[in-house]
């Protein structure tokens, strides 16, 4: 935030924007796809914190992810254990891409596009779980998921809640799916209630 707020004090927003933009399709056509991811961050947060713009910062996150992406997609095909920068380097961009998808899932749940948001989460805690490293982390992806089911249908959130039971069986004894299932027995119980009167 503090390179958003040293751009914001020399460019307004849009000059801000057109400038990260021609940079971004430089450093495109240079092959230096971490700079651009980079530069999407910037502008996405730009978008967030000055303008409020939700639906852009969404986008931009999303091609920085994107970047981040192709940047693994080129390290770690060659010769996987020839260079451990390399490696790092993939491992580096893996993790911010799922940093940035969190971003994009976390403003479509406030902008009730709750399907996209459990997609996302459900994509990132399946990433989390092939790491030993960072596993546990999928507990908490898993839980936003089965808060963005209970959005939309509580049913569908018992099944979604079953399903990552099954995939991860450290989330069934975690306090968040305690949680989750307290809320169903309520939704179950009130509409009990309902249906006999």
């Amino acid at each position: 935030t503090r390179q958003v707020n040293e751009i914001c004090f020399f460019f307004t927003i849009p000059e801000a924007v057109n400038c990260l933009s021609k940079a971004i399709d430089i450093y495109t056509d240079m092959g230096r796809f971490t700079i651009a991811a980079k530069h999407h961050q910037t502008i996405a947060e730009l978008y967030e914190s000055d303008i409020a713009d939700l639906e852009r910062a969404m986008q931009h996150y999303e091609k920085s992810a994107d970047y981040f992406r192709v940047i693994i997609k080129l390290v770690l095909p060659w010769d996987y254990f020839k260079r451990l920068d390399e490696i790092l380097q993939g491992e580096e961009s893996n993790s911010s891409a799922n940093k940035c998808m969190l971003k994009v899932a976390q403003y479509a749940a406030q902008l009730e596009n709750y399907e996209r948001a459990i997609t996302i989460y459900e994509q990132v805690a399946a990433s989390a779980l092939e790491s030993s490293l960072i596993k546990y982390s999928a507990k908490d992806y898993f839980f936003r998921a089965a808060l963005c089911h209970l959005c939309v249908d509580v049913v569908n959130a018992q099944h979604a809640c079953s399903r990552y039971e099954e995939q991860f069986p450290a989330f069934c004894d975690s306090r968040e799916v305690k949680l989750v299932k307290v809320r169903f027995f309520c939704t179950h119980l009130l509409e009990t209630l309902l249906s006999s009167r």
